[in-house]
């Protein structure tokens, strides 16, 4: 039986792979919607490009939602220098035609989790965590009905992409990722750790464009683009596919492997400010409350992306 999830996103090339691997995957994951937060770029982008997708992927009938335009209590940090103006640069795709659903991101988040059998749906947060945890503070009776929150942000022995410490989704609204990681609900975490081991080299972009199709074209001229800058950050072979890593565990979890720990985020220090606090190696006797994920079996990743993708 399909898993039923929400997407929660700032689309970004990475969550745009994401949201068609979910879509290219209805045996193992029924979409409920997508909500759309501020981040990679704002608000009224990640919109756009969330429809975009759906449109790319013939899945008109996905409702999108617009979320919070800003942190819970932060200026928004954004990311074109990653993702280009657009978010999505790299290829031109015409202007979505589906609507935007009426009605604010966290209330559909409220609302769908009150009318689900409790512990029948699954959050996916790809972005920075303001749409959830929002939606806990004005709804706390949600919280225990979430089934689980698998997540792609942070980082422990990679540090941060933004700062020396912090990766890009929690440091943008690190109270947000604290409010959420204090939730009580089990977490799955895709960090850096995981993400930056499932790089786009040449021969996997390649196997995208190879499928011949729109969507394979697509992906493969997204994954051009972004790739320059990590490759030239991180004098890597390709780039990481961060986001797609939640979509992948969801559809196919023995791929990836790592530990229940705790993890908490630091909020006050300008230092450390976003980081992921993982006690990876049991020091402290703090109560666990997210698997940490540390391993992945990247070609096992790339053939399942590449073969689903097939299906769009």
């Amino acid at each position: 039986m399909a898993r039923k999830i929400i997407i929660d996103t700032d689309p970004g090339q990475d969550d745009a792979v994401a949201i068609l691997l979910a879509l290219a995957s209805p045996e193992e994951v029924e979409v409920l919607g997508i909500t759309a937060v501020a981040g990679n770029v704002p608000l009224a982008l990640t919109q756009r490009n969330a429809r975009i997708v759906c449109e790319l992927a013939g899945r008109r009938d996905i409702r999108v939602f617009a979320g919070c335009d800003a942190p819970l209590e932060r200026a928004l940090v954004t990311a074109e220098y990653v993702h280009g103006n657009t978010g999505l640069d790299g290829i031109t795709l015409p202007e979505p035609t589906m609507p935007l659903q009426d009605g604010h991101a966290v209330d559909f988040l409220i609302e769908t989790l009150r009318g689900a059998p409790s512990e029948t749906v699954t959050l996916c947060p790809l972005g920075p965590l303001t749409n959830i945890a929002a939606a806990f503070r004005r709804a706390p009776d949600i919280v225990a009905r979430v089934q689980e929150i698998v997540l792609m942000g942070g980082a422990y022995f990679e540090v941060g992409n933004v700062t020396p410490a912090a990766e890009f989704n929690i440091y943008v609204d690190p109270e947000a990722a604290r409010d959420v990681f204090a939730s009580g609900v089990p977490i799955t975490v895709m960090p850096l750790d995981v993400t930056h081991k499932v790089l786009t080299t040449r021969p996997r972009i390649d196997a995208f464009r190879a499928l011949g199709t729109e969507v394979g074209e697509v992906v493969a001229s997204w994954t051009d683009f972004f790739e320059r800058f990590d490759m030239a950050k991180y004098g890597h072979d390709g780039a990481p596919l961060h986001d797609p890593c939640v979509i992948a565990h969801l559809v196919r979890p023995g791929l990836f492997g790592g530990r229940h720990v705790n993890v908490e985020i630091e909020t006050q220090s300008d230092l450390t400010r976003g980081m992921t606090v993982a006690d990876w190696w049991g020091v402290t006797d703090r109560a666990r409350n997210a698997t940490f994920m540390g391993e992945v079996d990247a070609d096992g990743f790339y053939d399942l992306l590449t073969g689903r993708l097939a299906r769009l």
